[in-house]
């Protein structure tokens, strides 16, 4: 076979993962306490971004951050057309119309931003995204700059995020376990020893409140004899609160109950047979303590009110309080108001007038170079964030849409929904519907719940209609054993038989699978249990 060469011409698409649309996956799918210290650290090192100020005397209305238009109303079951928001995204809100098939107003919306269509469509394929769930194309109208500053260079994304800080950004740093037991150990002892002893039991201790060391290696550690080690041991375990340096369970329970006075040999016994406690076995109880039902009952709610990890009273920071994303209101027409939450969103500003005066004294070369660069990066984070913003409000506005139900009359009409069913409604590709549902929070009028909880697998109806939400069967199997007599416990496969009769096709073992996961026992315990609590009374 002769070898020769030629020229040959063929056309291809290449994966390509700009740092662009990194930063933009990035965004999507972070928190909003991620995100403001994101956008705080890009403010940083960025010289051309700023954080813009807002005037608290000026009441700022939850529309302001996006341009307000006047499209025509969308109909349909929930008085938007199912999965359709005429080529257009929201604005900072949404009105969507309830079950009473009145036609919903939607306020604010937008076309989509025609800016951020320079990445490669091939980049989908890494991603498992479609590029237009991030940056789709609307040619045909104009891109949307929502916040551009009128009579200024500057533009903005976003609303909020300056520096108003509430009560709980002036909280007291809560006192750690260790620091409240080391001040003990100053006025617990004077032997410098055993100052030494207490201090390296101190290191021990897990944050439950548990000793988590064997006594004997800490002897031969430090050279002490180790009946100088349980003396020590024996006084720290008098310490606040009680039952701290147990090395158990039954040793921090029975710890908590010498310090009230009870530990006495019924009480005794019945700590040292915890595992007849947990699977309710009461007669058995009652052999080991010598008692009757009535003591046996009363020593076991006794029990219950201890503190199993008294460690965790104590931390190192305190509690952070969730934030919710998305706020969902009821609206006067009788639907739902959906608005992003503004506290969420952090205000930047991009200098471009700055920009302008440093780049004509700026020679060519590396520093207009670098310039260019900030100029850039501070324009694609503008329009990442906004994207993100209009991102999470037409999921959020698609999944009251889908849930409308749960608003209205609770978890009992929770509706099974997958990612899919919300991709394919808002035309987005399914793995950005779970970026986007990931560490959100949604504000309801029935609590704050993360958008994945109402993301629940379906179960068949036993006589053909639509499926039920796992969810809410999980609520009726809990509402029943609620309602249940002592006399008249119900068993899995009475559970079964009354859901089939209320249309609900469901296995004896998804039944047990459910109940298990709500840490409710078998219905022998619940017997046992019931029976008790009636002997007692």
């Amino acid at each position: 076979m002769a070898l020769s060469q030629k020229l040959e011409f063929r056309q291809s698409q290449s994966l390509v993962m700009t740092p662009q649309l990194m930063q933009a996956i990035k965004l999507l799918q972070l928190s909003n306490l991620d995100l403001v210290a994101y956008v705080d650290a890009e403010l940083e090192r960025n010289p051309l971004l700023e954080r813009e100020e807002t005037d608290p005397s000026r009441p700022e209305t939850p529309a302001e951050a996006f341009d307000a238009r006047s499209p025509e109303p969308l109909s349909g079951p929930s008085g938007l057309a199912d999965g359709e928001f005429d080529g257009t995204l929201p604005g900072s809100e949404m009105s969507l119309s309830g079950g009473g098939g009145d036609e919903g107003d939607v306020i604010g919306p937008a076309p989509l931003e025609a800016a951020l269509s320079a990445s490669p469509a091939s980049v989908a394929a890494e991603i498992d995204t479609d590029p237009g769930d991030l940056y789709a194309d609307d040619s045909g109208s104009e891109a949307l700059d929502p916040s551009r500053l009128v009579g200024d260079s500057w533009s903005t994304v976003g609303r909020g995020g300056g520096e108003d800080l509430g009560l709980d950004g002036f909280a007291a740093q809560g006192i750690s376990l260790r620091e409240h037991l080391e001040e003990q150990v100053a006025l617990a002892f004077a032997d410098p020893v055993r100052r030494l002893v207490a201090r390296d039991l101190i290191d021990a201790v897990d944050e439950a409140g548990y000793l988590r060391t064997d006594l004997e290696s800490v002897a031969e550690r430090l050279g002490i004899p180790l009946a100088i080690i349980e003396e020590t041991l024996e006084i720290l375990q008098g310490f606040d609160p009680p039952g701290v340096f147990a090395r158990d369970l039954g040793e921090c329970l029975a710890l908590q109950l010498k310090e009230r006075n009870r530990l006495d040999p019924a009480m005794k016994a019945l700590v040292d047979n915890l595992p007849l406690v947990a699977r309710r076995d009461f007669a058995a109880l009652r052999r080991s303590c010598g008692v009757d039902d009535e003591d046996i009952a009363d020593m076991v709610r006794e029990l219950r009110s201890l503190d199993p990890k008294p460690g965790l009273a104590f931390g190192e920071s305190s509690v952070q309080a969730i934030v919710p994303d998305v706020v969902v209101q009821g609206s006067s027409g009788g639907g739902w108001l959906v608005e992003l939450n503004s506290d969420t969103l952090p205000r930047v500003l991009v200098n471009q007038s700055y920009y302008s005066r440093v780049v004509r004294t700026t020679k060519p070369g590396e520093e207009r170079a670098y310039l260019s660069e900030c100029l850039q990066t501070a324009n694609w984070l503008v329009k990442s964030l906004d994207q993100r913003a209009k991102t999470i409000l037409k999921v959020a506005s698609e999944i009251v849409r889908q849930q409308d139900a749960f608003l209205a009359h609770g978890v009992a009409h929770l509706r099974p929904l997958n990612l899919r069913t919300v991709a394919e409604a808002i035309g987005m590709h399914e793995s950005t519907v779970s970026r986007v549902t990931a560490n959100k929070y949604m504000a309801t009028t029935r609590g704050i719940f993360e958008l994945k909880y109402f993301f629940t697998s379906s179960i068949a109806a036993s006589d053909g209609g639509d499926a039920h939400s796992a969810e809410a069967v999980r609520h009726r199997i809990r509402a029943l054993i609620d309602a249940e007599p002592a006399d008249a416990v119900l068993s899995d496969d009475a559970i079964v038989q009354t859901l089939k009769d209320a249309g609900i096709d469901i296995a004896r073992r998804t039944v047990a699978k459910y109940r298990e996961s709500m840490r409710i026992p078998s219905s022998v315990q619940r017997r046992r249990e019931k029976m008790a609590a009636q002997r007692g009374r």
